[in-house]
Order: structure tokens, then sequence, then C-alpha cells
């Protein structure tokens, strides 16, 4: 059965990941621009929910140049917390479900530096209400308490940091802040501040290459969105394989 999971995990990944390319590619806008709803050969973008559900686009306007790159993270993403998660434990459909927003994301801010409303609010309700909803069912290993408490440890944070210094954090990194916190939150401080940690870590080794390699300099602005959510996953990884009986 643990290998039916992991397997089955990896399918939903891939499946749902086949969505995260449009969806990308409409939302990678700058602020002050509308949602794209055509290809970048100008035909509309039809198909369920107004055009936001479908494929990446026909072969000579496709919306992205690498279409199975998504479906392929997100699939990897999911085996990889059904494995370290051991079961079919209740948090592990909230992993599910949250990681392909998670690649979206990433996808977003990694292309237009911006982390939209339209994702990281609903996240920040969203992975809390279904945490308490997994507390209530047996054999879950994490704290709903914890949860709520990690999601205003790290997004208060991060807006410390903001106000701090607002030209080098979005304030889309705060509000991506709380669902993160609430997903590490669950399994505890020690996993909370690994995550946050990690995320850090990345970006600043991500940022050290770049100046290295003449590619920035110090004050050049880099998506710190992908390695939030990097780091988050690394720290779930983490929390999901302690929890192990």
């Amino acid at each position: 059965m643990y290998v039916t999971l992991i397997f089955a995990a990896a399918l939903w990944g891939g499946a749902v990941g086949l969505l995260v390319p449009r969806a990308a590619y409409r939302l990678a806008v700058p602020a002050e621009e509308p949602w794209r709803d055509r290809c970048p050969a100008g035909h509309p973008l039809a198909g369920p929910a107004r055009g936001w559900l479908g494929g990446p686009g026909r072969q000579d306007c496709a919306t992205t140049p690498t279409p199975l790159a998504a479906p392929l993270l997100t699939a990897l993403a999911c085996a990889g917390l059904a494995a370290a998660t051991g079961g079919p434990r209740p948090e592990l459909a909230v992993w599910l479900l949250g990681a392909p927003f998670a690649v979206l994301l990433a996808c977003v801010d990694a292309r237009v530096h911006r982390l939209p409303d339209g994702l990281t609010l609903p996240l920040a309700a969203a992975v809390p209400l279904l945490l308490g909803a997994a507390e209530l069912l047996p054999y879950d290993a994490g704290s709903w308490h914890h949860a709520l408490l990690g999601a205003l440890a790290l997004g208060g944070s991060y807006l410390v940091l903001y106000v701090i210094n607002p030209a080098g954090l979005g304030f889309g990194d705060v509000k991506l802040a709380l669902p993160l916190g609430a997903a590490l939150g669950w399994y505890g401080w020690g996993v909370l501040f690994a995550g946050a940690f990690a995320g850090f870590l990345l970006g600043a080794v991500y940022g050290i290459g770049l100046v290295l390699l003449r590619r920035a300099d110090r004050s050049s602005a880099i998506p710190f969105g992908p390695f939030m959510l990097v780091g988050a996953l690394l720290g779930l990884l983490l929390g999901a394989f302690s929890a192990l009986p």
C-alpha cells in the first residue's frame, strides 16, 4: 500500500501539473496589466473555467516552451511528500492539494517577480482550515494549534522584514508566509524554523551565485517566492519523516 500511495500521489501531481503552464502564462503579467486571455499567437484561450483549465496550447502557440517541466516538478513533490508521510495520513491530502498551487506560484514569481493575491490570499485561508479538518480525522501527525501559531509567527516575521526593508522583500512574500507558516507549524517549531531558514539559505546562495557570475549586483531584485516554497517543501519532508512512528 505504501508504494501504491506514492505512485498515486505522483500520478495526481503529474495530472494537475498539466494545468499549471496555462495558468502561469495567464497570471505572469505586471501588477498593472490584466491577466492574459490569449496565447502568444493571439488565439483565445478557450476551455473549462473560462479558459483557465487546459493544456499548454497548440505547438505553434504554446503558452510555455517547456510544458512538461511543471507536471514533472509537481509529480516529484507529491511523490516525495507521500513517501515522507509514510501512509494515508489526513494532512497528506492538504499537501497534495497545495502542491500544484505552490508550483504555480513559483512559476509566476520566477517570471514576473509577483505573487498574485488571487493565489496567496485563498491559500492563507485554506491551509489552516484544511489542517483543522485534518486534525479531526484519525492518524494525523501534527497540531492545528501549532499550525495557527506558525502562520502568525512566520507571517509576522516577514511583515517585520518588509517594514524594515521594503525594497528587499515584496509584500506578496509576506502573504505567502502565512500558508507556509501554517503548513510548517503543523509539525512543530523546529520544522517551522528549518523550513524558513532553508528558504533564506537557498535564496542567499542563488543571489551570491548571480553576483559571482556577474549576472547581478547587490542591489538586484530576485524572486524570493520559489525559495520560500522549496524551503517549505524541505521542511515538510523533514517534519513528515520525523513524525513517522
